[in-house]
């Protein structure tokens, strides 16, 4: 017993002596409250459940970029404004081009080490592009005996161009108030069709 005791002992002891210093570091770190912060994101879009009866996948990508503000020690609010830089392409068929999107967020964010937070964030987005059938597509469609499975959706995509949006994120302070992110979430569904695209980003955003 008093060997255990005497291992507990020296365990919180070191514990104590590793974590003061981090305790510390972090109460110096100025508070956030009140900084806006900027950034630029490369986004990876993953959509899914494309089309009524084939429910595929298919990868596009994005440029954004953020404004944000710290509207407490805890919360911040953001806005964001992206393009699409590739499309996307399902069974060779139809191709998914998101021309523009808009979003608005509201989250909350936590310190886990002085250097590193994680957040999460809801909102809205408003999403505009288009859904193109492929020479294939078209070739498929005008068959009479074997019409394209996407011929529904070659329009305006999506058909409901505003959404619930959510993410979760951890970002790095790797220089002063300038931090690397890791994010991922949804961006949109499309209540019409049911195909819904989620999103995958990496960037850096610095505050001030």
């Amino acid at each position: 017993m008093n060997t255990l005791l005497r291992h507990l002992f020296t365990a919180a002891t070191l514990s104590a002596a590793l974590l003061t210093p981090v305790t510390a570091s972090a109460q110096d770190k100025a508070p956030r409250e009140g900084l806006t912060y900027v950034g630029i994101l490369a986004t990876g879009l993953n959509h899914r459940s494309v089309g009524q009866n084939t429910l595929e996948t298919a990868w596009s990508t994005t440029g954004s970029m953020v404004l944000g503000t710290h509207i407490s020690e805890y919360f911040h609010v953001e806005i964001r404004a992206g393009a699409g830089t590739t499309t996307a392409e399902i069974d060779n068929e139809l191709e998914l081009d998101i021309e523009y999107f808009a979003s608005w967020y509201i989250g909350g964010h936590y310190a886990i080490t002085d250097y590193a937070n994680a957040y999460a964030q809801f909102g809205f987005s408003h999403v505009q592009g288009v859904a193109t059938l492929t020479p294939l597509g078209k070739a498929r469609e005008a068959d009479p005996d074997d019409d394209s499975p996407y011929a529904s959706i070659a329009d305006e995509y999506p058909d409901s161009s505003f959404s619930v949006s959510w993410l979760l994120g951890l970002d790095f302070e790797v220089i002063e108030n300038g931090f690397i992110v890791l994010e991922g979430g949804r961006l949109f569904e499309d209540t019409e069709t049911g195909a819904n695209t989620f999103q995958f980003s990496t960037g850096f955003k610095y505050e001030f």
